[in-house]
């Protein structure tokens, strides 16, 4: 099960029988992930080491007596490259992390075994007890490949054990091997040895021990080779690129509709549960509004994250990935960003989220700080609402240049988000992004258990860290909006009297005067809080949107998640929480009015709220992740302020000109 974020703590001594720890190292796209999730299963935990924001993953393997921790480092190309990744592994098998690890398990791919015995020799010259797995053995065997384990052993001097980490042949073995591994005693190339001296010794490795068509990896069935042509064109490429994402995400909104909308039921059963059980007062509210309200926010994405990262990690099985990150690589980089920030600019439509922790998958600090400073402006679900509010506003009765409105947003926020990554490349993180390093893995079938355990870990981390964060930030809220307690309004009074007269006459009339009390209440309540103090401090901030003190607070509320926008209008209109359709909440607020008797929302505010809902830092959560993520609050800092100052000028340059055009 996951734990939290920098919580590893070992301590050998505190077990009755003290595991062994075993330091897991391998090239990317060798099914080294695969492999961590056959030995351990549910019991790994996902954690940072302290000091670091590169995420290693930390599972047991027990097997009677036989006791293993297992520490998943990141995949590396190489162990003395100037990489975040590299850096880690060598701090970790040379101590420097905590206690150097008893014995290390480097995982080569067997149908292209030449890299993988190059980060072999590096683990073996750390004189720890090494082991060696040939992973996809039962792959390579299908392509006509054969090993000689014992001679490849003797060359390496190290035990080699041929693997899957998909189908668990060779399990036992590599168990029995990690146990009683001894530090590696083969004469291998010096440290001194030249590339080529290097190269030459390790093809000379394989010649001897391994046999076949394809030992080398140097030639391809000719299926595959066409494939290759395929996905990696320029043109093709990219076409079948926007086929696999428009799947994948018409996937997650078709697949999680149906779980959201349970979970809404069951927060709301439980919601209900709560109010009955406590007495009315400060105390039920809380838990009602606040915490199970709060907590229900948060879990409802949880079904999109889970079917994400269970599509993701299937296509990252097959190999495909890889070639997608290569074909995107030639778009991103023309502003500043890599081919693998595809996947976190992709992911962060459903939530940026997601999106931002699958940044992790950009190698290069500062391209990972770009790509997550510039997801957040991809148009996530939370945002939905807002838009089919705004437009229902601006294009009633027009649904074409409604359609063209919504795919406009999505325009605008990718467009904003490429923009600020040139410029944040060309400034604050200058450089251009660095060249994407990566051998194409094979082709393989995927793992649908790998996938299910990689969906459950992500979305364990999810729950705990972005959803702690989100119960604390619920709890202020509705501190800030229930307090000081407002008397009823003498209105409020009145139709209270007036419902309890007419009840025995008229039940339904009675029960419509409560309810038009109840919503000047709140009304009332809103008005007096703190939470609207702040707006009506606030408000000459947003005038040049053209924003007065009820959608001020609306705005304000909305920074806790974008969709509370709504159903704030509705409270602060009257509308209370009874109103939950689309249509009852347009004529709520096309119906609202200011002060002044003029319409709360005219065409010049409504586009004014529109593009800066488009463009705002309007999740906080997403600011908590992204300080996760970056390890400081600086960055979060920066991209509140920048995607906030954006939005405003944009918003501000909209009611002006659209002000302009309508009274011209």
């Amino acid at each position: 099960m996951s734990e939290p974020v920098n919580d590893h703590v070992r301590s050998k001594s505190s077990s009755p029988a003290p595991a062994r720890q075993v330091a897991l190292i391998g090239n990317p796209n060798t099914g080294k992930t695969t492999l961590f999730n056959r030995l351990c299963s549910l019991r790994a935990r996902t954690a940072n080491y302290p000091g670091s924001t590169a995420e290693i993953r930390i599972g047991r393997c027990d097997r009677g007596d036989q006791k293993l921790e297992i520490v998943d480092l990141p995949g590396i190309y190489g162990m003395e490259l100037d990489l975040p990744e590299s850096q880690m592994c060598r701090d970790c098998l040379d101590g420097r992390l905590e206690e150097t690890p008893d014995a290390i398990l480097v995982v080569i791919d067997a149908t292209s075994p030449a890299r993988g015995l190059s980060l072999a020799i590096a683990a073996i010259a750390r004189r720890l007890p090494t082991v060696v797995a040939l992973n996809m053995a039962d792959l390579a065997a299908r392509r006509g490949l054969s090993f000689d384990e014992e001679q490849l052993s003797s060359k390496l001097g190290v035990p080699v054990v041929a693997i899957s980490g998909r189908t668990g042949r060779g399990m036992d073995a590599l168990i029995d091997a990690l146990h009683t591994a001894i530090p590696g005693h083969a004469v291998l190339p010096l440290p001194s040895a030249t590339n080529l001296e290097r190269r030459a010794w390790i093809d000379g490795v394989i010649a001897a021990s391994m046999g076949g068509h394809d030992a080398v990896g140097s030639s391809r069935d000719s299926v595959f080779n066409r494939l290759d042509k395929a996905f990696t064109h320029p043109i093709l490429g990219l076409a079948v690129f926007v086929g696999v994402m428009g799947v994948l995400f018409w996937t997650i909104f078709s697949l999680a509709g149906i779980p959201m909308d349970l979970i809404d039921l069951l927060f709301e059963k439980l919601g209900g549960l709560a109010a009955d059980v406590i007495p009315a007062g400060s105390v039920r509210d809380l838990v009602v509004d606040g915490i199970i309200g709060g907590v229900a926010g948060t879990v409802v994405f949880l079904p999109q994250i889970l079917i994400l990262f269970f599509l993701l990690a299937l296509l990252e099985d097959t190999g495909y990935l890889a070639r997608a990150a290569f074909v995107m690589d030639r778009v991103m980089c023309r502003f500043g960003l890599p081919g693998q920030a595809f996947v976190p600019m992709l992911s962060s439509h459903a939530c940026a989220l997601p999106g931002i922790m699958s940044a992790r998958l950009v190698p290069d600090r500062d391209d990972r700080l770009a790509t997550i400073l510039v997801a957040p402006f991809m148009s996530c679900t939370a945002r939905l609402p807002v838009y089919v509010l705004l437009i229902g506003l601006l294009f009633d009765g027009s649904p074409w240049l409604a359609g063209f409105a919504f795919a406009g947003c999505y325009l605008l926020g990718a467009a904003a988000a490429l923009i600020s990554a040139l410029i944040a490349r060309r400034t604050i993180l200058p450089g251009r992004s660095r060249p994407m390093v990566l051998e194409l893995p094979s082709y393989r079938p995927p793992s649908i258990r790998n996938a299910i355990l990689v969906s459950w870990d992500r979305g364990m981390v999810f729950l705990k860290n972005a959803g702690t964060v989100i119960l604390g930030i619920v709890i202020v809220m509705w501190w800030l909006s229930a307090y000081p307690r407002a008397d009823p309004p003498d209105a409020a009074l009145a139709l209270r009297v007036e419902a309890a007269q007419v009840m025995a006459t008229d039940a339904a009339q009675a029960e419509e005067l409560e309810a038009e009390a109840e919503r000047i209440e709140l009304n009332a309540q809103q008005s007096g809080s703190f939470a609207g103090q702040i707006g009506s401090f606030a408000q000459p901030l947003f005038a040049p949107l053209g924003a007065d003190r009820t959608l001020t607070v609306g705005i304000l509320t909305s920074f806790l998640a974008r969709e509370v926008f709504v159903s704030s209008l509705a409270v602060l209109q009257g509308g209370g929480s009874d109103v939950d359709d689309d249509e009852s909440i347009l004529q709520l607020v096309r119906d609202a009015k200011r002060p002044d008797g003029s319409p709360l929302f005219n065409t010049a505010t409504a586009a004014s709220m529109l593009v800066f809902f488009v463009l705002a830092m309007q999740c906080l959560p997403t600011l908590a992740v992204t300080r996760r993520e970056t390890g400081s609050w600086k960055w979060p800092a920066l991209q509140f302020v920048w995607m906030t100052g954006l939005a405003w000028i944009l918003s501000a340059l909209v009611f002006a000109v659209v002000t302009a055009s309508t009274t011209a």
